[in-house]
């Protein structure tokens, strides 16, 4: 007996009641219609989930649902938009309705828990491959841009960093996932499979911080964005000092060496906090603001009219590192 076809899969795992405030017009037409509300333009970004590149194939469904929404909701987040909705183009290999099922429930719960709403999108067979589109709103002059750093500017991260890279190090080391009650490991693997976007950290932001990023790839290459655009806007060169004893380096990795516990926080990547700027006058303002959402900022260093990056110790002294970022074709 043949399974589900295109149709009956959309209907069945994707299809939900229209929420008309955010999207007049939602799944079963050539296009969504998307009313972006009273804050003023739409913020639109794309992230693609690649089977083997991306996440392992024995991957959670699950997990993968919540990750997949996540990271394009990390990037609202650092534009301070407020989520509309999404569409999703999905590749399967083959109808697997187990599968569908608890993918769409991580889906669905995380995008609910955001206002978030799927609008459209298109399915299709062939090797696994996610990919969202995300829509939010913002009003253009509270827009948290990467160009808008200034010299001067204290630099902040939220949360922890670099647990999620030392999950995918211990996975890629060990081929498998351990069978085994190790607490740090099993923190660190819910780091990465399970990133939360600071979407509240973002609306809190707007009219406070002058530039922000979500950090996807890593401190180093994420903050390297930050001071290229900036300098760009601005007309000067940019450069940005780090405190090393600063870096919010996530617990789970309080056993291994420094020299790892550093360069999993400066290049680690898939962390999905916020990076952000914001005069040095707002400082108390920023930590309400991270009170207020039960969220904690670390001030990492400062935006110098200096080039370069450069990372210090307690003391004042030079430290040397040679971390660099993630790149996708290197």
């Amino acid at each position: 007996m043949a399974g589900p076809g295109e149709f009956e899969l959309i209907r069945r795992f994707f299809r939900r009641p229209a929420v008309p405030a955010r999207a007049p017009l939602g799944i079963g037409d050539d296009c969504a219609l998307i009313a972006p509300g009273d804050e003023g333009v739409l913020a639109v970004s794309t992230d693609m989930l690649v089977a083997g590149r991306h996440f392992f194939d024995d991957v959670d469904p699950e997990a993968l649902g919540h990750k997949a929404l996540a990271v394009n909701l990390s990037d609202l987040a650092a534009m301070g938009a407020r989520p509309i909705g999404f569409t999703l183009a999905l590749a399967l290999p083959q109808a697997d309705e187990a599968w569908l099922g608890a993918f769409a429930r991580g889906l669905f719960a995380l995008a609910d828990a955001h206002g978030c709403e799927l609008v459209g999108g298109d399915t299709t067979r062939g090797p696994l491959n996610l990919c969202i589109t995300v829509f939010g709103s913002v009003p253009p002059a509270q827009a948290l841009r990467r160009d808008r750093a200034r010299d001067g500017d204290d630099l902040w991260v939220s949360g922890t960093l670099g647990a999620a890279a030392w999950a995918l190090a211990c996975r890629l080391q060990a081929g498998a996932w351990p069978d085994t009650g190790d607490a740090p490991l099993i923190r660190a693997r819910g780091r990465l499979e399970r990133p939360e976007p600071r979407v509240a950290l973002g609306l809190a932001l707007r009219g406070l911080a002058h530039a922000a990023i979500d950090l996807s790839d890593g401190l180093v290459g994420d903050i390297g964005h930050v001071l290229e655009r900036s300098s760009a806007e601005a007309g000067v060169t940019l450069g940005a000092c780090l405190e090393a004893a600063a870096l919010p380096v996530d617990p789970a990795l309080d056993g291994l060496p420094e020299p790892r516990r550093l360069e999993l926080a400066l290049a680690g990547g898939d962390d999905y906090e916020l990076l952000f700027t914001a005069p040095a006058s707002a400082r108390g303002q920023v930590l309400d603001a991270g009170a207020r959402i039960g969220l904690t900022l670390s001030r990492i260093g400062r935006i110098e009219a200096a080039a370069g990056l450069r990372l210090h110790d307690p003391h004042g002294r030079p430290i040397a590192f040679h971390a660099r970022s993630f790149d996708h074709f290197r």
